[in-house]
């Protein structure tokens, strides 16, 4: 599988998508005990698609979806109906910062997928460096043991987990099936899918009394930012880095959702948590490469 050396670009992406996603489990936390998981994620993907399908129609992509509905049929299940719901449900009794410190799993199932199933390797330096940011993320899970003690049941973790599995998944068959697909045409495609899927399981939990006010503009923001646009941005970046590097980004996501957290919802920061924090962001780094171009850019330039 041919993939591009990353640019300064992929990295700021990689940077922009964590901030999206880590701002997108307070946005669950916030509306899934309002709408329920079901209606909420069929509001999320239909929203996304009221948008980029018009989108996808100008560029002309929408044969890409035809020609190739069936993976894109089953990466909208792994990647979008199943992990969504499922986030979804957990985010009813763990909170956001704890919900995204579970995601950053999403690296770790993810090689072991494409090791078992597609005989796919890492190297040594990206295995150190994913070990390290996972014991980063332990770290975090750690610091939140308290909330999770008196709060969280299993069933929500280990939904939130398996969410994590499908997301692995889902990853290795973009990579692996859909490579020369658009992004737009995939996220698209995949958003058509999952609304239709999910639609009969809406309508039987949709609310009785609809909520009004400023709660769907989480909505909205959960699916237009949070899913159409970021998911075309990882969607090509998979394209041009690999799913081995663009899954990385899951390793920043609770940094942001912790930071997003303590500006809106003034959640303590501690001390603690920052050399975690720190520990994920070396491993992100290792994992990468972007240490090594850093450093080798910082030495060039101090030498001019």
């Amino acid at each position: 599988m041919q993939t591009s050396e990353p640019a300064l670009e992929d990295y700021l992406v990689l940077i922009l998508l964590s901030g999206i996603w880590g701002a997108s489990f307070l946005f669950l936390r916030i509306s899934s005990p309002v709408f329920g998981p079901f209606f909420l994620i069929e509001m999320r993907v239909a929203s996304a698609l009221l948008v980029l399908l018009p989108v996808c129609i100008a560029l002309g992509k929408q044969h890409e979806i035809v020609s190739n509905w069936r993976p894109i049929l089953l990466l909208s299940f792994c990647n979008m109906t199943a992990p969504f719901c499922l986030l979804a449900y957990a985010t009813l009794n763990i909170g956001a910062g704890f919900a995204s410190i579970i995601n950053a799993t999403v690296p770790f199932f993810t090689a072991i997928l494409a090791f078992t199933l597609w005989q796919q390797r890492l190297a040594l330096k990206a295995i150190v460096g994913m070990f390290i940011g996972f014991f980063g993320v332990v770290l975090l899970m750690l610091d939140q043991s308290g909330p999770i003690g008196s709060n969280a049941n299993m069933i929500a973790i280990a939904a939130a987990l398996l969410g994590s599995v499908f997301y692995g998944l889902a990853i290795n068959l973009m990579a692996q099936y859909l490579r020369g697909v658009s992004g737009v045409a995939v996220t698209t495609g995949s958003l058509f899918f999952s609304s239709l899927t999910l639609l009969p399981l809406a309508l039987w939990q949709m609310p009785e009394t609809m909520p009004t006010g400023s709660i769907w503009l989480s909505v909205f923001s959960l699916g237009i930012i949070c899913t159409g646009f970021a998911f075309v941005l990882f969607y090509r970046l998979i394209s041009r880095i690999g799913s081995n590097l663009a899954v990385t980004n899951t390793f920043m996501i609770p940094l942001f959702s912790l930071f997003w957290a303590n500006l809106f919802l003034a959640e303590e920061v501690t001390f603690f948590m920052l050399f975690a924090c720190t520990l994920v962001l070396t491993g992100v780094g290792l994992t990468t490469g972007s240490l090594a171009r850093l450093f080798n850019f910082c030495r060039t330039k101090l030498v001019k």
